[in-house]
């Protein structure tokens, strides 16, 4: 689909929207590139990674053709963001299980803390071609 990393998110989450507002206010060089899991890119993706949509719900990072879910995928994104952001990724050291425990935690009680959009946000006209349609 694109050359660039790819993040899949929950377009219906205040939260995951959040996070990919984030996240383009702080790639200039506009390296990374995201599909909603709703849509018809994301959902795409996931197939081609035989990821079953019905059981993945949060994020997801596809880099090099490689995917990396959870905790993982989020580090690895913040790489890709202006200073001081990818000194973050140094957080990969703690044990993964401790992290997705975390990061499964915030995915379980996101729609109670932060809420749920009923549709997916149309991204304005000058970005929208940092999203897979």
């Amino acid at each position: 689909m694109d050359d660039h990393p790819v993040i899949l998110f929950d377009g219906v989450c205040y939260l995951c929207n959040g996070v990919v507002q984030f996240a383009l206010a702080r790639d200039p060089e506009s390296r990374l590139r995201f599909a909603s899991l709703q849509s018809d890119a994301g959902q795409a993706l996931l197939q081609a990674h035989g990821i079953p949509p019905e059981t993945f719900n949060t994020s997801l990072l596809i880099e090099d053709g490689i995917v990396y879910d959870r905790s993982s995928g989020a580090l690895r994104a913040l790489r890709y963001l202006r200073f001081p952001w990818p000194l973050l990724y140094g957080f990969a050291i703690v044990p993964r299980f401790i992290r997705d425990a975390v990061y499964d935690f915030v995915a379980a009680n996101r729609f109670n803390w932060f809420g749920q959009l009923d549709a997916c946000p149309i991204p304005p006209p000058e970005i929208r071609q940092r999203f897979l349609s």
